[in-house]
């Protein structure tokens, strides 16, 4: 192994070929990879979760909700990718990620205020996403175990050894520089979750086929008393609102899109496909998925073991989600690793743990540069998201808390009022009414789902 330092390339705008206009080499991003990049970063976890959220709000809730979740995110996407460039859509300065365009448009108070919850959200989503792979590799073992021992026997299985699997690979995996590094990782990713979404579908289709009937009802599964109900009834809303948005890693996904056209036309026109076809899959798997099970439907759809056989099948949709997950993992790091490198870099700027490049050459690979600040720091970021999961395994409860304390005020609040000031809106006037009754619904919606959420981890630790 031969190693050499060097220092990162400084980048120049001196040929217009080779860079942007704001002095970065040139980002070659199209439609079809910021699709990609979204629908890695929105099908995840969330999706299996929609059938016991259905189950939950009933045959008419069900449906209704997943369609106004779906109508508020692409509204939303559309005011913050307006955000990416300050005064001109063309022209304009770049606001490389969330932060900063909430710098720049309403001041440093907001913008960490901001900051505290992006950082969060995306944290917590990793820890969920460990959580949930490591779901998926027990329901490999159980599907086999159940097919060879029959419905009945124990097939228990911990989780804790998976979760450090998981983590050992996103050590590897966070080796990859950043997002404009990862189209390939985001392309993969998206067809896996094309993959069990359709196998959840079809299961779910042939389960109904086999009842000869579709289960559920109007108003979902009933509860022993009023309060009951609505504690769930909160939690499946936080569980459908952590199923939609991605607005914590938008600007960053928009960075990496090529112009002309403007970088916001190509990123609305991803965002409106990217939740269409997204929308489609959550409509077919939440409903398929409560018209199989009905009031038993599991609380995750491919890991819960509603379906049994052929048990092929359900595991080699298990191994989808858990291909799928390592790459969801690194859409939602990368901003923090981003983060933490231009900070450090900014601190430090003579620090050649921080600044300096080392090339490493392995046997049969090519020379790949490592960064000692990346590595140490990266590698501690994966350890403490897996260490979180192995301390609060509660799949449903944790989806919820985080859709909870993301969806207002990264989805809604803040692209409001920066849509305020950039449009210039006027007090009192139409738009401005009009957007303030729909942030302070979302806000509604955040707390019932906040308050559904932790009465549901509390009622866990307590059990």
């Amino acid at each position: 192994m031969v190693i050499n330092n060097s220092l990162p390339k400084t980048i120049t705008a001196t040929d217009s070929g080779d860079y942007d206009d704001d002095g970065k080499a040139k980002r070659t991003g199209t439609l079809l990879s910021g699709v990609a990049h979204i629908i890695t970063a929105v099908i995840g976890s969330g999706v299996l979760s929609l059938a016991w959220s259905t189950s939950q709000l009933g045959w008419i809730g069900g449906p209704f909700a997943l369609f106004c979740f779906a109508i508020i995110t692409y509204i939303s996407s559309c005011l913050l990718s307006d955000c990416y460039r300050t005064t001109d859509p063309v022209t304009g300065k770049r606001n490389y990620s969330y932060i900063a365009a909430v710098t720049t448009n309403l001041g440093e108070k907001r913008a960490w205020m901001a900051g505290l919850i992006q950082y969060l959200s995306l944290y917590g989503t990793g820890c969920a996403y460990v959580l949930t792979t490591a779901n998926s590799l027990r329901a490999i073992l159980k599907a086999k175990c159940y097919h060879q021992e029959g419905h009945q026997a124990p097939c228990i299985y911990g989780g804790n050894m998976y979760m450090v699997v998981f983590g050992l690979v996103q050590i590897v995996m966070s080796c990859i520089p950043d997002l404009h590094n990862m189209v390939w990782v985001s392309v993969v990713a998206a067809i896996m979750s094309f993959a069990y979404s359709f196998i959840g579908l079809g299961l779910g289709i042939a389960k109904v086929i086999e009842n000869g009937r579709i289960m559920g009802s109007i108003t979902g599964i009933p509860a022993s008393n009023i309060p009951n109900k609505l504690w769930l009834v909160f939690q499946a809303l936080a569980d459908i609102a952590f199923a939609y948005p991605y607005s914590m890693v938008l600007l960053e996904i928009q960075d990496t899109l090529e112009s002309p056209p403007p970088e916001n036309q190509t990123m609305k026109k991803a965002s409106m496909l990217a939740i269409f076809i997204t929308t489609f899959f959550y409509l077919c798997c939440g409903c398929f998925g409560y018209a199989a099970f009905g009031n038993d439907s599991p609380g995750n759809l491919l890991t819960g073991f509603g379906f049994y056989e052929p048990f092929w099948l359900v595991a080699f949709a298990n191994a989808c989600i858990i291909i799928h997950l390592v790459g969801g993992y690194q859409i939602y790091s990368q901003p923090i690793f981003n983060a933490a490198d231009r900070w450090c870099s900014r601190k430090f700027p003579n620090s050649g743990f921080v600044n300096n490049f080392h090339k490493v050459k392995l046997p049969l690979l090519p020379t790949i540069q490592i960064n000692l600040f990346r590595l140490c720091f990266r590698t501690a970021y994966v350890i403490s998201t897996t260490g979180v999961a192995i301390l609060f395994p509660y799949f449903n409860q944790i989806l919820g808390l985080l859709g909870a304390i993301n969806f207002w005020p990264l989805a809604i609040y803040f692209p409001v009022e920066m849509y305020f000031i950039q449009k210039k809106v006027a007090p009192w006037s139409r738009n401005w009414i009009i957007f303030r009754i729909f942030s302070f619904v979302c806000f509604l919606v955040t707390v019932m789902g906040l308050v559904g959420s932790l009465q549901g981890i509390i009622a866990k630790k307590i059990s």
